[in-house]
C-alpha cells in the first residue's frame, strides 16, 4: 500500500511501497521511491516525477500508454573517487588505452565490474538487457528492458546511483558527463519510445487505417502509421525549444558537435547516426530512438519532453516528412539544436507549448534553475 510521511509543514512525501526493492550491492539495504506533494495532497508541479505524471495523464486520457527504454553511456576510470578528487579530476586513467567499440578483449578485462553492475541492478529490479564497450577509451554502454515511462525513469535514476556505488566498491570511478573531453565521444542517453492502445502498437503500419488524425503519411515515405508520423513530426518541430529538458547543463551543449555521434540538427532516418532521430524495429516493435539527450539528462524531464512534443504533433496533425538521406551535420537547411544552455533556456521560456504542456510555474522554475 502507499503511505505518506509529512516532512515539513508545507510538504509531504507520498511513499510508494510498490517501488520497494532490495539493493544487492549494499548490506541489508532497500530503497523506496517517493513523490513530492504539498500538505493538502496536491503534487508539487515542479518536481520531475510530477512533470512526467502530467504527460502520462494526457496519454491515459486518450486511452493510450507508452513504452520506452533508456540507453546510458559512461566512462570508467582506474582511479577511485578519492584519488580522482585528490588529483583535481585531471589525468584520469580510462579503463582501456584504446577505443573499445565492439571490441572483445577490453570489455572482458572490465567484466568483473560490469558483471557486478548487471547482476546488482537486475537484482534491484532494473532489468539489464545488454552491455558493451563503446567508442571512446574506457567508455561503456548499458541497455535496459523497456517498460512504461515512470517505471523506466525510476530504474534509470537508480541505475546511475548504483553504478557509482558499485564502481566505488571496486576501487574505480565513473562519469556520466555529457562531454568529458573534446577528443572523445560524448556520453549519450538515447531514448526509445512507442505508443500503445489496448496491447496494440499505434506506431505499427497495420494501425494506419485505424488511427490517425490530420494529413497522415508523406506520399514519398510510408514508414509507420499516421500516429507514428504525427508523433515524430511533433518531436522534430518542438524538441529544440524543449531542449532544456534533454540537455540541462553547460556541459550538455559541448556534446552537440558535428561528426561526434551526437545530433546537431533535426532530421530522421532508419540507420543514419548523423540525424537526431533513428527509426528502429518493424511491425509492433517499430519505435523512435531520440538521440538528443546526454547521460546527464534527468529521465523524468526528458521523457516528459518527448511525450509533450509528440502529442502536440498528433493534436496538430503534423507529418515527419520523408526519411533524410545524406550527412545531416553538413546540411544548413535543417533546423539545428540550441548551441548553449543560455539559448536553450531562452527558447524554453518563450515556448508556448512548454507553458501549455507543463504549466507556467514549471517553466519559470526550470529557467531560473
Amino acid at each position: 500500500r502507499d503511505i505518506g510521511v509529512t516532512g515539513v509543514q508545507t510538504c509531504a512525501l507520498p511513499i510508494y511501497l510498490s517501488t520497494l526493492r532490495e539493493l544487492p550491492w549494499q548490506t541489508a539495504s532497500a530503497l523506496v521511491i517517493c513523490d513530492y506533494a504539498r500538505a493538502d495532497g496536491s503534487w508539487v508541479a515542479e518536481a520531475p516525477r510530477s512533470v512526467l505524471r502530467r504527460q502520462l495523464d494526457r496519454l491515459t486520457g486518450r486511452g493510450w500508454s507508452a513504452a520506452c527504454a533508456s540507453e546510458l553511456e559512461f566512462f570508467l576510470f582506474q582511479q577511485s573517487y578519492e584519488a580522482a578528487f585528490a588529483a583535481g579530476y585531471r589525468d584520469l586513467q580510462p579503463s582501456s588505452d584504446y577505443r573499445i567499440d565492439y571490441h572483445l578483449m577490453q570489455p572482458t578485462r572490465d567484466e568483473a565490474l560490469m558483471r557486478a553492475i548487471r547482476n546488482g541492478l537486475t537484482g534491484a529490479d532494473v532489468p539489464v538487457e545488454s552491455s558493451k564497450g563503446e567508442w571512446s577509451r574506457g567508455q561503456h554502454e548499458v541497455n535496459f528492458r523497456h517498460t512504461e515511462p515512470l517505471a523506466m525513469a525510476d530504474r534509470h535514476t537508480l541505475f546511475k546511483q548504483g553504478v557509482k556505488e558499485i564502481a566505488a566498491a571496486h576501487g574505480k570511478s565513473v562519469s556520466f558527463m555529457a562531454k568529458l573531453a573534446p577528443s572523445e565521444a560524448g556520453n549519450s542517453c538515447h531514448i526509445h519510445m512507442s505508443l500503445w492502445e489496448k496491447g496494440r502498437s499505434l506506431f505499427a503500419p497495420a494501425a494506419r487505417a485505424a488511427r490517425g488524425r490530420g494529413r497522415g503519411g508523406d506520399a514519398r515515405d510510408s514508414t509507420g502509421s499516421p500516429v507514428f508520423r504525427q508523433f515524430l513530426g511533433g518531436l522534430m518541430k518542438y524538441l529544440p525549444e524543449l531542449c532544456l529538458f534533454s540537455a540541462p547543463t553547460i556541459n550538455s551543449y559541448k556534446r552537440y558537435q558535428p561528426g561526434s555521434w551526437a545530433p546537431t540538427r533535426m532530421a530522421w532516418a532508419h540507420d543514419n547516426r548523423t540525424t537526431g532521430f533513428r527509426i528502429v524495429g518493424e511491425g509492433s516493435s517499430l519505435r523512435i530512438e531520440n538521440r538528443m539527450p546526454g547521460a546527464d539528462a534527468n529521465p523524468y524531464l526528458a521523457f516528459a519532453a518527448m511525450l509533450a512534443a509528440g502529442l502536440a504533433g498528433v493534436e496538430e496533425g503534423l507529418d515527419c516528412g520523408p526519411a533524410y538521406v545524406g550527412n545531416a551535420y553538413r546540411d544548413p537547411a535543417l533546423r539545428r539544436l540550441p548551441s548553449s544552455l543560455s539559448e536553450a533556456a531562452d527558447l524554453f521560456e518563450g515556448s508556448v507549448l512548454a507553458r501549455e504542456a507543463f504549466g507556467p510555474e514549471v517553466v519559470a522554475f526550470y529557467v531560473r534553475h
